[in-house]
């Protein structure tokens, strides 16, 4: 991949491998290590110099990838070396990095994830509502269960069984996964009413909701209090609630 004056993009390194067989990875700036592309995060240049985030990978010109937390961000911020490593990755050019380099990664990751969920939504692979989700997961068609950072424990606890049932798990230990936004923010992306459960019943589904999900949760590694999805090469449906939940759930948009 080359930029409009035909230069290599600065870490933009394919890894030799037969079409179709090994996804191309890329190697983090600051530590050096290759992961597949999907899996890093791509920091490009505005016309103005502001290094700002890059999520679906698409700006123009040279890239810089990261696949580091907002911890290890921070303190690389801090210390001067993220500005060393982008220097090196973006040859020298004028930039300019944002103190809240960090809260807008956040916010981009949240917004590649709410509206991955939205398209969902509107194609027909998710259910909403408690009672819906429950009858669809007793019958087996859930495929992907997750629940608001303020779930109450026994609405999800309950649903949990639901789908344990529906999957001829019961006494697995399968859960859904708390996602790093609360009622208000899936409401919003979704556009219904206090939403707090959502199910998806298609494993293609599953698979598109996993990978946004997937990067802002490594991203958030430490503050998501245990919430995350499982490793590669496992079903996110695996993963396992965090130990403690918000409040109560009761007031859960009935029937929709």
């Amino acid at each position: 991949m080359r930029n409009p004056h035909n230069e290599p993009l600065s870490s933009d390194i394919l890894v030799d491998a037969p079409a179709g067989k090994v996804p191309p990875e890329r190697k983090c700036v600051l530590t050096g290590r290759h992961d597949a592309r999907d899996s890093l995060l791509r920091l490009a240049i505005s016309p103005d110099g502001l290094v700002l985030p890059d999520v679906l990978a698409r700006a123009p010109g040279r890239g810089a990838w990261l696949g580091v937390t907002r911890t290890e961000l921070d303190e690389a911020l801090a210390r001067g070396k993220l500005r060393g490593a982008l220097a090196r990755a973006f040859k020298g050019a004028p930039l300019t990095i944002p103190d809240d380099l960090s809260e807008r990664i956040v916010l981009a990751f949240t917004r590649l994830l709410t509206d991955r969920l939205g398209i969902e939504l509107r194609s027909g692979n998710m259910v909403l509502g408690t009672e819906k989700i429950a009858n669809a997961a007793r019958s087996g068609a859930v495929t992907f269960l997750a629940h608001a950072s303020d779930a109450g424990a026994d609405g999800a606890g309950k649903l949990a069984q639901a789908w344990r049932v529906g999957e001829g798990a019961e006494g697995s230990g399968q859960k859904g996964i708390i996602l790093p936004l609360d009622r208000a923010a899936l409401s919003v992306a979704l556009g219904r009413d206090n939403v707090v459960h959502l199910a998806l019943t298609d494993p293609a589904a599953a698979d598109r909701v996993a990978g946004p999900l997937r990067r802002l949760l490594h991203f958030l590694e430490a503050e998501s209090d245990g919430a995350g999805v499982s490793p590669p090469g496992q079903p996110v449906s695996d993963a396992v609630l965090p130990a403690e939940h918000a409040a109560n759930d009761e007031s859960d948009t009935k029937g929709e």
